[in-house]
């Protein structure tokens, strides 16, 4: 699984011109399902997201996280990012999780989510969405879940 993190002033989904989720300073993340991804590797992913350290301290330094500040999680569905980029210009998306199995992670990853940290928004999975950030920096990483240890 992959997690597109940026941090936001404040970031809002609308689907059919209609708000669905919306937060305030905190992290929209974008979450790509990779075929062979499991619920232990959402759970791995989603403490990376919940706990990496993109918020300043007293001395401007980026040294808290999203828990540490109580920011907003706004969680948007995204299977183009693991697409293969790498050879032509057209991406492919034989990495992608079947459209079952991504749905059920994602939902896995939001329920998990709102166990572990308030408040968290979604997008929808499957709509097609008008995603609205407010980049703050902007500060913008590309996570992944560790693998599993033997």
């Amino acid at each position: 699984m992959i997690a597109l993190i940026q941090r936001v002033r404040s970031a809002s989904v609308e689907v059919d011109g209609r708000s669905i989720g919306a937060i305030g300073p905190g992290l929209l993340a974008l979450i790509g399902v990779a075929s062979g991804d499991d619920g232990a590797r959402a759970d791995r992913l989603l403490t990376r997201v919940l706990d990496y350290r993109v918020f300043a301290d007293a001395d401007g330094r980026m040294n808290l996280s999203l828990r540490q500040v109580g920011g907003g999680l706004l969680l948007v569905p995204q299977f183009t990012l693991v697409a293969d980029t790498t050879r032509g210009n057209r991406a492919s998306f034989t990495r992608a999780g079947p459209p079952a199995q991504a749905q059920a992670l994602f939902e896995h990853l939001v329920n998990r989510a709102h166990e572990w940290h308030a408040p968290v928004q979604t997008g929808r999975f499957g709509a097609q969405m008008a995603v609205s950030p407010i980049n703050d920096g902007p500060v913008t990483f590309w996570l992944e879940a560790p693998p599993s240890e033997p």
